[in-house]
Parts: C-alpha cells; sequence; structure tokens
C-alpha cells in the first residue's frame, strides 16, 4: 500500500496535468516506442521550437487527469507507451510535427488528441496536420473577399478607360 505522502504526490501530479490539458488549447497522444535517442532529440527539438511542451506521461495519472476534465475517451489508448504534447498556441503545431515524424517513423504512432474541449481520433490528428496554417487560410479567406470588389474596379476602370479614349478620338477627328 503506498504511503499518503506518495499519493499526495500522484494527486498534485494528476491535478497539474489536468490543469495543463485544459489551458491548452490542443494536444496529442502518442505511442513513442522504438524510437531511438537521436531521433527523439530531433523532435523534442523542433516541438520546443514551435512551442510545444512534449513530456512522457504515466497512463495511469493521464487516465485520471483525463476523466477529470471530461476526456474519459482517452482511457481507450492508453496502453503501452504514451506521451502527451500541449500547446496553447497554436492548436496545429503538436498534431503537423507528429503527424510529420509519424510518416518517417513507422514505430512511432498516434493514438488520439483533443482540440477545444473534444476528443478526437488519431484519424483527426492527421486530417488537422494536413490543413494550412491560420495565416494561410486568412489570406485565402481575405483573396476569396476582396476579388468581387477588385474585379468591379477593373470593370469601372475599363468604361472610364473606353469613354476617355472616344473623347480623344473625337478630338483628334477635330483638330485635324
Amino acid at each position: 500500500m503506498p504511503s499518503e505522502k506518495v499519493l499526495a504526490q500522484k494527486k498534485e501530479i494528476v491535478a497539474q496535468l489536468a490543469k495543463k490539458m485544459t489551458e491548452s488549447g490542443s494536444g496529442v497522444l502518442v505511442e513513442y516506442k522504438g524510437i531511438n535517442v537521436a531521433d527523439d532529440t530531433k523532435l523534442r527539438a523542433s516541438l520546443r521550437k514551435a512551442g510545444v511542451e512534449y513530456t512522457v506521461v504515466k497512463n495511469t495519472l493521464l487516465s485520471k487527469a483525463a476523466s477529470e476534465i471530461g476526456f474519459e475517451k482517452l482511457d481507450e489508448v492508453l496502453s503501452g507507451t504514451t506521451a502527451l504534447a500541449l500547446n496553447s498556441t497554436d492548436p496545429l503545431a503538436a498534431a503537423k510535427i507528429l503527424c510529420e515524424y509519424a510518416e518517417k517513423h513507422e514505430n512511432f504512432k498516434i493514438k488520439a488528441g483533443f482540440i477545444d474541449g473534444q476528443v478526437i481520433s488519431a484519424a483527426d490528428v492527421e486530417a488537422l496536420s494536413k490543413l494550412p496554417s491560420k495565416e494561410v487560410l486568412i489570406a485565402q479567406v481575405l483573396g476569396t473577399l476582396n476579388a468581387p470588389i477588385t474585379s468591379f474596379v477593373n470593370v469601372l476602370n475599363a468604361n472610364i478607360r473606353g469613354l476617355a479614349v472616344a473623347l480623344q478620338a473625337i478630338v483628334d477627328k477635330k483638330s485635324a
């Protein structure tokens, strides 16, 4: 039977993990079995650069934290080795980096994820990783909104240009 001190430490870890999961906009759970230290170091460096917090977690502690915040569906994937990637600034950063890494390493697998309080499957995480960045999406929307206005301005300019050409032709004919 664990001592009171150990139980208190585990409860504190679960509370901190639950807090981090609720504060982050998104998270991805992965199975990291079979990767070497050099590859893991590169992965952690790229995740850190993107502002993603990546930690190895015990399945029992993660299960308790997930149930505290209403992510009971994560229990289905909590077996084997588990690492958790959390990001509060860019919800797609962890998914993009980890899915790209999983494509290159067959032992590295995406288990599941969550975004905006919803648990999502590994397939959904992969679909999210293929979305363009926020800046690109905004540019596409603005381009779509801007296209009709640009076309309207071109039509107005063409009419004015046509009138100016006709008036210049009349002026040239009268002066000749």
